[in-house]
């Protein structure tokens, strides 16, 4: 295979199910996505898994990004036998206590070997939102702490973790969704608080987060700085890339989830508009792919600049030896 080339489409993209067909293929050689992610449908056992891995990467003919949500805990999208399971983060983060650092280091360098080991090479983790009361209980647990600076050092040693396992790391959701009382999955969040307030809590642990290589924007709106939802507000971009200072590939959330409005191709276009890198699309739909890859095009050049600092990352993390054997010994002395 080649190494990544320019003129790729600005986006992220699912499959149908557990086998590539032909229309997919050839829609994927011609659109050359940036990336490609997993879900539920798409898994059945890792021989399978692998396969699929390779299939995406022969039909557009270089080593792509393959991410997948595997935080551990309620969201993760490999189960039991195939990997281990975990609590959720915040329930794993009280059990240990003291010795938080060393098992979530442990926890994530496991998840990015079992990865690995299946051809995947991205993790959509760690969560940098900090929870709350009110937080809803659709990220609530899936957040590290309740405090910007727990948050700020945990989701740290989780990414340390997934890139000594040799795995891209992918933080969310920014510039925080800790706040939202909704499910974005159903509804638009709404938040309320000044921006004076976000900067000293939501937005402190992606600041202190801001060399990692991706991150993936929130679906939620924060009232007193633009009436649009973060990943289709030009302000709130702009606000990542200067107040928070997060030069690195910026995705935005799944486009299918109704915090966005209008439809499918519209929300892809806004979020590129605004400065958004990359859309993402998971749900498989061919036409919706199809029309999305007309409607953005490519990557654009700044994009390109940041994507090929990442898949320059990605490459060298591939030299990374998988031994499962040691990662599991890793967590026994914990």
């Amino acid at each position: 295979m080649t190494d990544a080339k320019y003129g790729r489409c600005a986006a992220i993209f699912g499959c149908a199910g557990a086998v590539l067909s032909a229309k997919e293929k050839a829609l994927f050689a011609k659109a050359d996505p940036f990336g490609f992610i997993l879900f539920d449908r798409n898994i059945k056992t890792a021989d399978q898994i692998r396969d699929l891995c390779t299939d995406l990467r022969d039909a557009v003919g270089w080593y792509v990004p393959i991410f997948i949500d595997q935080e551990g805990g309620r969201v993760q999208r490999l189960c039991a036998p195939l990997v281990k399971e975990w609590p959720t983060p915040l329930e794993h983060v009280d059990m240990t206590g003291e010795s938080a650092e060393q098992a979530i280091f442990a926890r994530y360098f496991m998840i990015a070997q079992e990865l690995r080991d299946l051809g995947i090479t991205a993790n959509c983790a760690p969560v940098a939102d900090i929870a709350r009361p009110q937080t809803h209980k659709i990220l609530k647990n899936r957040c590290f702490g309740r405090d910007a600076m727990t948050v700020s050092r945990l989701a740290r040693v989780a990414a340390n973790g997934l890139l000594a396992g040799g795995v891209l790391p992918v933080i969310k959701h920014i510039p925080g969704h800790g706040l939202a009382q909704v499910d974005s999955h159903k509804e638009t969040p709404v938040v309320t608080e000044a921006k004076e307030v976000l900067a000293a809590s939501d937005f402190v642990p992606f600041k202190a987060l801001n060399d990692l290589p991706i991150a993936m924007t929130a679906h939620v709106i924060y009232r007193n700085i633009d009436a649009k939802p973060g990943s289709v507000s030009e302000k709130i971009i702009g606000l990542i890339r200067n107040d928070i200072g997060f030069d690195g590939l910026l995705m935005s959330d799944d486009l299918s989830m109704q915090a966005l409005s209008g439809t499918v191709v519209k929300r892809a276009k806004a979020v590129i508009d605004v400065g958004c890198d990359l859309v993402l699309h998971c749900n498989g739909e061919l036409d919706e792919m199809r029309n999305i890859t007309d409607s953005i095009g490519k990557m654009s050049a700044m994009a390109q600049l940041r994507g090929d600092k990442v898949i320059a990352l990605h490459n060298s993390l591939s030299s990374i030896k998988v031994d499962l054997v040691q990662a599991r010994a890793q967590l026994e002395t914990l």
